[in-house]
């Protein structure tokens, strides 16, 4: 069964994570790309070519710190393992990591506003190391661009957690970098977008239905997290491993 779970945390459900999360992007990321933009040079903010290449650099190093993450994350699993078993450990992780999964879309469903208060647990190293970023403001350089993103990548998100919780049941601290890099991906269009085509998406993010069709999506991934033996791949994998015998 253990291969069977871990089928379930993989960077395509991490990269799905990572798009249900647009509507928490827009307000959270997004307002820090624009700070980042605002606070370029005028002959950087006017040539669109080579502000690209800034907003990329933020990004790079926004979700190189989700990796990191990740990586952190995979060895949590391993260190879980050894006082309570493989088996044991690792369902522990899966129900906690589905429960803030759950937490997440109830909260972008806008059912369950007091999941915000998750977000409180990562004030202390926040308070640590977002003065450092403030340092960088105005960017004068891509590698400051980068290094602004990995700084940012530790703002305190239950979306980003959520994310992390699922890295630690990844199986080992490798693919729990591999499921954070995924997500990391996941969240580009999101804020890439909010300098592409910001009305509309501004438009969805204050559409009532379209943040309980994704709260919901969040939702049913946290049941496949929690019950990965009901992923109807995993259902026909089981179907020809009993054909065969």
């Amino acid at each position: 069964m253990h291969n069977i779970d871990i089928a379930f945390s993989t960077p395509l459900g991490a990269f799905l994570m990572g798009l249900i999360s647009a509507l928490h992007c827009l307000g959270m990321c997004g307002s820090i790309i624009g700070t980042l933009t605002l606070s370029l040079r005028k002959e950087i903010r006017e040539n669109k070519a080579l502000l690209v290449t800034f907003v990329f650099c933020y990004n790079f190093g926004r979700i190189t710190s989700y990796t990191v993450a990740g990586f952190l994350a995979g060895l949590v699993h391993n260190l879980l393992m050894m006082p309570l078993g493989e088996a044991v450990g690792h369902r522990i992780l899966q129900i906690v990591s589905a429960l803030i999964m759950a937490g997440a879309g109830l909260h972008i469903a806008g059912w369950f506003p007091r999941f915000a208060y998750i977000e409180k647990s990562g004030v202390l190293l926040w308070k640590a190391i977002e003065p450092y970023g403030r340092r960088l403001i105005p960017v004068q350089s891509r590698f400051h661009a980068f290094v602004f993103g990995m700084i940012w990548g530790w703002l305190p998100c239950g979306l980003v957690y959520a994310a992390v919780g699922l890295a630690t049941t990844a199986g080992n601290e490798y693919r729990g970098a591999l499921t954070m890099l995924a997500f990391g991906i996941g969240t580009l269009p999101a804020v890439v977008g909010v300098g592409v085509a910001t009305s509309l998406m501004v438009r969805l993010s204050n559409m009532k239905k379209f943040r309980q069709l994704a709260g919901v999506s969040l939702i049913l991934l946290a049941l496949l997290a929690a019950f990965p033996w009901i992923n109807p791949g995993v259902l026909h994998q089981m179907h020809e491993m009993h054909a065969n015998f």
